[in-house]
């Protein structure tokens, strides 16, 4: 390992399954890149539901997990490079897709998840990106089809991948809805580009859809509600629509009239990211450099950042996203 990076790092670890009370900042052996890896100082990691779910225990088991740290994007430079990789050199800022390993002082990254920063954008900025906008792209884009011509509507529009969502899907000219959980979310949905948020906690979203719509619904649901939304998502789609389910905050049981799927010719989706081959993760990046970069570097578009919280102070911000306090992402600055 070259001088320039220690042995050994500090990174926020759990113990045991918990509250946010678990979450422990612990020296850990800095990671060596292998083959085809980038290693990264990170500077800047972001949160995601599944970092609450896996520090509860209740991750799914058919998830990999390749390390016990949590944290699935990060941003930061480049400590050190791999053998055979040569896109990318010491000290260029880059952010990153991860398996796991973003809290910590430094993590290693396959060359092909990891992308330059955009132009203008912080390393708390670029932290919010890897994850949201790959779960974003894949789901609303390659699954959801979403056009410039379509109204979408978009569930949790407050959270990490809502407000990431309501940018992308604005940026492509679409028309946006949004649900969030008070008149002060939903506010700052607007503000960030829906046509239209609704609080689902005062008023029928259906209902309120169906009249923004004048009865005619939407072309795509982007869900991660699950539940009883299920149901309610199909009969707000217009023939040929498309759900999207990426969350099951509301349950993973789900019953619904299977006509509504057949006489309008709904199309149900959904995916999941971590679980995916280097490769997939590869050609998603490569996706977001291609579409979503100009965005960032032309057009002035940043992902909403909730708040920045060190590091040390994990348990903090895990409580702060529990307690669905937040619009946008929540960052963990990393300090050295």
């Amino acid at each position: 390992m070259s001088d320039a990076v220690p042995e050994t790092m500090l990174a926020v670890t759990a113990e045991t399954s918990g509250g946010p009370e678990v979450l422990k900042v612990t020296p850990q052996p800095t990671p060596e890149p292998a083959e085809g890896e980038v290693l990264i100082r990170v500077e800047a990691a972001a949160l995601n539901w599944g970092d609450i779910l896996e520090r509860r225990g209740d991750y799914p088991g058919w998830a990999p997990r390749p390390t016990s740290i949590m944290g699935l994007e990060a941003a930061g430079t480049v400590a050190k490079v791999g053998p055979g990789v040569n896109r990318y050199n010491v000290g260029d800022a880059v952010c990153a897709l991860l398996a796991g390993g973003g809290y910590a002082q430094y993590v290693a990254v396959p060359s092909p998840q990891v992308l330059p920063l955009p132009r203008g954008l912080s390393m708390a900025e670029g932290a919010a990106i890897p994850e949201a906008f790959c779960t974003v792209w894949t789901n609303l884009i390659e699954r959801g089809h979403l056009r410039p011509s379509d109204t979408v509507l978009i569930h949790g529009g407050a959270s990490g991948i809502g407000t990431t969502a309501i940018l992308v899907a604005k940026g492509l000219g679409a028309r946006v809805f949004a649900t969030a959980g008070t008149d002060e979310k939903c506010a700052r949905c607007e503000e960030i580009g829906a046509d239209k948020a609704i609080n689902y906690k005062t008023t029928d979203f259906v209902e309120a859809v169906r009249g923004l719509t004048d009865g005619a619904g939407v072309d795509v649901v982007l869900d991660m509600v699950g539940g009883d939304y299920i149901q309610k998502d199909l009969d707000l789609l217009k023939t040929d629509g498309r759900l999207v389910s990426v969350g099951m905050l509301g349950g993973n049981q789900v019953t619904f009239n299977l006509s509504s799927v057949l006489l309008k010719r709904l199309t149900i989706a959904g995916s999941t990211l971590r679980s995916r081959s280097v490769a997939e993760k590869g050609a998603l990046m490569a996706e977001l450099k291609r579409c979503i970069w100009p965005m960032f570097e032309y057009q002035g578009m940043k992902p909403v950042v909730d708040s920045v919280i060190p590091f040390e102070q994990a348990g903090e911000a895990h409580a702060r996203m529990e307690q669905r306090l937040h619009t946008g992402k929540i960052i963990l600055g990393v300090s050295h």
